[in-house]
């Protein structure tokens, strides 16, 4: 799967988060939802600013609740990704983003 792809998806995805969230708070997401709204927080920092330090303003827990959420779904390449630091996660986001997605995807 082409990484375009992927942040298509994300893209797509993380709307419908946004929108569910808006509707009815962080806490009537699901953790498929919330893992996902909070890789969409990453992404969006990584993407447009080159860094996280966007993504903890659009979403300051994004890294704490993402680890959650992979817990809560048993995603283990989700769990070390969302278990960095985030330096390291910053250093190397654009290498795992592939396999986070893949993870999320095939469930």
């Amino acid at each position: 799967m082409a990484d375009d792809d992927n942040e298509t998806w994300l893209l797509d995805e993380g709307d419908r988060a946004i929108e569910r969230k808006a509707a009815g708070g962080y806490s009537a997401l699901a953790s498929r939802e919330r893992l996902i709204y909070c890789l969409w927080a990453a992404d969006y920092g990584m993407r447009n600013a080159g860094d996280l330090t966007t993504a903890a303003e659009v979403y300051p827990n994004f890294l704490r609740d993402g680890q959650s959420a992979a817990q809560d779904l048993g995603f283990p390449h989700c769990i070390a990704a969302f278990s960095l630091s985030a330096q390291e996660f910053e250093q190397q986001y654009f290498d795992l983003f592939d396999g986070i997605i893949a993870e999320i995807r095939a469930a």
